[in-house]
């Protein structure tokens, strides 16, 4: 009797130790951080999400991993949103097409020819209206971490694209983005949404005849090889926001999530210093295949585009504010 409860208490105490072990190590188990994205490693933003991975677990080991999902490998673009709402992924980074749903205010990086180049743009989104505009979805549980440049965008399509009339009646693929949408009414032209991953068959196809784009795009996604001619117009810019869950970010240890910002700042740092240098290599690459021609529009033939597209911005003014277009206005200055 006495062997047999001298046995059942040392069989409670070590289910009881193996439990408490367990339930330790998980404890210890480190923070999991999903980074899921729609673009090639070779992009600003494939890069930025590899060095992010690569400081975090070099700072907090142990205490966060990173894992990072490629060219739509877990969530395509028309799926990520909703993921990281549901807690499935962690940090993701949508183009800025992507949060009219949520205040329209994000609408004014898609006002065609608003800024001058990438350098307003970064003094624009570094400014306080800025950085006012990365908290105003915190209502509906987005957080935003930084802004990370992709580059300024430019139209491809499979014919000469020189002035805006040439443009009348051709097919471009658009993200869901209402500006967009009437960017393209303007040049008479027809907005069709789709999803970045569906684009390259989408163009082989004739489903589309043209897009726009930043050149690491074109050249990682090898559009160039399905469109005869780009125009390098700079009519506007395609960067991302870096978001988190609200939830998750406010849930976070405060010095975990103190460091993280930490890293986010010094990545936000690189992808944007790189951002340029990339955009250039790709420009040259798709330059040497000879697979496209690339034009180069003169001060007045951009004058044109510029003029054709411009009502844009009045359409708009009510929604994102005449205060912010301003205030992107006088970034061009400098």
């Amino acid at each position: 009797m006495f062997k047999t409860t001298i046995s059942v208490l040392s069989a409670a105490f070590l289910t009881a130790t193996t439990f408490g072990l367990s339930t330790s190590l998980s404890a210890a188990d480190p923070i999991l951080i999903k980074f899921s994205h729609v673009v090639a490693d070779n992009t600003p933003k494939g890069q930025g999400a590899l060095r992010f991975k690569e400081l975090v677990e070099e700072r907090l080991p142990g205490k966060v991993a990173v894992q990072v999902y490629p060219n739509s490998s877990l969530f395509g673009d028309g799926k990520e949103m909703e993921a990281l709402l549901l807690g499935d992924v962690q940090i993701i980074a949508p183009s800025l097409a992507k949060f009219g749903q949520y205040t329209p205010k994000v609408q004014i990086f898609d006002l065609p020819f608003l800024f001058d180049n990438i350098e307003a743009v970064d003094r624009f989104q570094s400014g306080p209206a800025g950085q006012k505009l990365l908290k105003s979805m915190e209502d509906s549980k987005i957080t935003g971490l930084g802004y990370w440049h992709n580059g300024m965008k430019q139209l491809s399509a499979n014919k000469k694209l020189e002035k805006p009339k040439d443009a009348r009646g051709l097919k471009f693929r658009v993200q869901a983005s209402e500006v967009l949408e009437e960017q393209f009414k303007a040049l008479r032209a027809n907005a069709r949404k789709m999803a970045f991953g569906e684009v390259y068959q989408g163009l082989q196809t004739g489903v589309v005849n043209g897009a726009e784009n930043p050149w690491s795009n074109i050249e990682s996604q090898k559009f160039y090889e399905v469109q005869s001619h780009i125009t390098e117009s700079d009519h506007g810019v395609l960067d991302y926001m870096l978001i988190t869950n609200t939830d998750f970010w406010n849930g976070l240890d405060p010095e975990v999530r103190s460091e993280l910002e930490s890293i986010i700042a010094e990545v936000t740092k690189y992808v944007n210093n790189n951002a340029a240098e990339l955009n250039a290599k790709a420009k040259q690459t798709v330059i040497d295949s000879g697979k496209t021609e690339v034009i180069q529009l003169t001060p007045e033939q951009r004058k044109l585009w510029v003029e054709q597209m411009k009502p844009v911005w009045e359409k708009f003014e009510d929604e994102i504010g005449k205060d912010l277009i301003d205030a992107a206005q006088q970034a061009n200055k400098g």
